[in-house]
C-alpha cells in the first residue's frame, strides 16, 4: 500500500451509525463520531486529495434543474463540478458531505416504489452508513484506483457489518447499484452526485460478480479502470468475508 498522509479521519456525522462497523479493521465507532485510521483501513491509499462541491449548493442550484434537448443532465453535473467543484483533503468533509448525498438519495419515501417489499427503512440506514464510507474510495481521470477500502466491496463489507446472509447481502446491492434507479431515481443520482465530484461506476455487471463501485470523475478511463479492478478484486473481497461473525449453531 502506497501512503500518502495517515493521519486519522475523524468525522461527527447527524446519525449514528452501526457499532459493528467496529469489525472492519481500521474503524471506530462511537455514536455519531466515527474515526477511521488509513493505515489500517485502506487496502490501497495513495490520495489524500478529493473534489467535492457544498451540498447546499447543490440542493439549491442543481436538484431541481431540468436538462434539456440541448443540455442533458450528466453535461448539467459537468458544468456544476467545474464551476462549483474544489479540491480538499479534509477527509472528515468528504464523510459529511457524503452522508448528506446518500440521506437525500437513500430516503424512506422511496420504498413503497422500490418494488422491492423486503427491503426496509433499516436496510436504507444501511445503505446510507456504507455509501459513506465508499465515498472515500477514489478513482484518477486515467483510470487508475487510488483509494480501495472495504465498503468498495459493498456486499461484502455489509454482509460483515450487518450479519446479511448472501442473498440479502446481494438484493442489497442491487438497490445500492441500480435495483431502484429508474429514469427519475438516475438522474436524481446523477445530480446528487455531483456534490462528490462525478459520477457513480460500477465494476460490476449485476449481483453475482460483485466488483462494486466508486464515485469517479467524468472523463475518467473506463478501460483502465476495469483492468485495475480486475487485478486486485478477488483477494481483497476474500479478505473483508473474513471478518464474518461466524455464530453457533
Amino acid at each position: 500500500m502506497t501512503t500518502i498522509d495517515t493521519t486519522t479521519i475523524t468525522v461527527e456525522l447527524p446519525e449514528a451509525f452501526d457499532p459493528r462497523w467496529g469489525r472492519l479493521p481500521g474503524i471506530q465507532v462511537h455514536g455519531r463520531r466515527i474515526t477511521v485510521d488509513p493505515a489500517e483501513y485502506f487496502f490501497r491509499f495513495e490520495s489524500r486529495t478529493w473534489l467535492i462541491a457544498d451540498w447546499e449548493l447543490v440542493k439549491s442550484q442543481l436538484l431541481d434543474a431540468n436538462e434539456t434537448a440541448e443540455s442533458a443532465v450528466e453535461q448539467l453535473a459537468l458544468d456544476f463540478i467545474k464551476t462549483r467543484g474544489e479540491s480538499t483533503s479534509d477527509a472528515g468533509r468528504v464523510l459529511a458531505t457524503a452522508y448528506e448525498v446518500y440521506a437525500y438519495l437513500f430516503r424512506d419515501e422511496h420504498l413503497d416504489g422500490l418494488g422491492l417489499p423486503r427491503i426496509t427503512a433499516e436496510h436504507l440506514r444501511m445503505l446510507r452508513q456504507a455509501a459513506t464510507l465508499m465515498a472515500l474510495n477514489k478513482a484518477e481521470l486515467d483510470g487508475h484506483i487510488s483509494n480501495v477500502g472495504p465498503c468498495w466491496f459493498f456486499p461484502a463489507a455489509t454482509s460483515v457489518v450487518f450479519d446479511l446472509d448472501n442473498e440479502m447481502g446481494g438484493t442489497l446491492d442491487e438497490v445500492y447499484h441500480g435495483g431502484w434507479f429508474n429514469e427519475h431515481r438516475r438522474i436524481e443520482s446523477i445530480k446528487a452526485h455531483a456534490a462528490l465530484g462525478g459520477r457513480l461506476v460500477h465494476g460490476c455487471q449485476s449481483v453475482p460478480d460483485q466488483s462494486g463501485g466508486v464515485i469517479a470523475p467524468y472523463g475518467a478511463s473506463m478501460a483502465a479502470f476495469r483492468d485495475d479492478l480486475a487485478a486486485f478484486k478477488a483477494g481483497w473481497i476474500e479478505q473483508v468475508y473474513a471478518h464474518r461473525v461466524i455464530r453457533a449453531a
